[in-house]
């Protein structure tokens, strides 16, 4: 999906969930957010700073809107938002990265998250949808993505999604020094 341009979804309701908080025949739409505006960076930060408390992180929206100011300014992140009549309800945060072997690239998902009043109503499936629409568009290889292997819900929407799980690796840290606060 070229940058700036947006797919509108239906909402799916998926079985054995809850209702939806507004009509059923809503829509939600996903958007790359092409050079975003100060207020779109504000809206994204609030849900952004969400995700990160979901996380145990402190809360600081103004960290948050600074960080990923700096991080789209600088096309570092590319960053999908659902929104629901016009509010921010979720994002998916890309980057690309070089594949030095085939001599190409492969984009990695680095983060997802829909708040809690739009989950299990499609609104990752789309997220997702729209990611793999833009990386297939800009001739990357593959996605990556990771999650903690305890978290059911995100799992099952990445299997749904046809994500399988990579065997015979494992993920290693080297920490460079204290986190920052």
């Amino acid at each position: 999906m070229p940058p700036g341009d947006t797919v509108v979804v239906e909402r799916a309701v998926s079985r054995n969930t809850h209702p939806s908080p507004t009509a059923a025949n809503d829509l939600v739409s996903v958007r790359t957010l092409a050079a975003p505006t100060r207020r779109e960076i504000e809206a994204l930060a609030e849900i952004f700073d969400q995700y990160r408390a979901h996380y145990g992180e402190e809360s600081d929206t103004s960290r948050s809107t600074c960080w990923l100011d700096e991080n789209l300014s600088t096309s570092r992140l590319r960053v999908f938002v659902a929104e629901d009549n016009g509010r921010f309800v979720g994002f998916a945060i890309t980057i690309e990265v070089p594949a030095s072997l085939r001599l190409a690239h492969f984009w990695q998902i680095r983060d997802l998250f829909v708040l809690p009043t739009h989950r299990r109503l499609g609104v990752g499936r789309a997220l997702l949808a729209s990611v793999r629409t833009a990386a297939i568009a800009s001739g990357a290889l593959r996605l990556v993505l990771q999650t903690e292997d305890d978290n059911d819900p995100a799992l099952r929407l990445y299997a749904d999604s046809d994500y399988t799980l990579i065997k015979g690796y494992c993920s290693l840290m080297l920490p460079l020094g204290p986190e920052p606060r």
